[in-house]
């Protein structure tokens, strides 16, 4: 299994606004490539940065989903985020496998 995290550094004075669109449009969007079979949503409570930091994880069964998941649909997904939240909102991706 893949683990996808997209952390994501919020401006605070547009973290509910945020936090609203990914659980209403982002996560809906990603989860309905059927390539993503869960999904949770993490807020780092002791975080260097500026701002409030969240993690968006997402897991695939394998390698191959998630590859085509980030090919065909990340990066609409993480264009339509920087878009809209222009200047309020960084965000950096990793991937990881799950071994045990």
């Amino acid at each position: 299994m893949i683990l996808y995290n997209i952390t994501v550094i919020v401006d605070e004075a547009i973290e509910a606004q945020w936090l609203s669109w990914i659980n209403q449009t982002f996560i809906p969007e990603a989860l309905s490539s059927s390539l993503l079979v869960s999904n949770r949503v993490l807020k780092v409570l002791e975080s260097p940065n500026e701002g409030v930091t969240y993690c968006l994880q997402f897991i695939a069964d394998n390698i191959q989903n998630y590859t085509t998941f980030k090919e065909v649909h990340a990066s609409a997904l993480l264009n339509s985020h920087s878009l809209k939240f222009n200047n309020q909102a960084v965000h950096f991706s990793t991937v990881m496998e799950f071994i045990s």
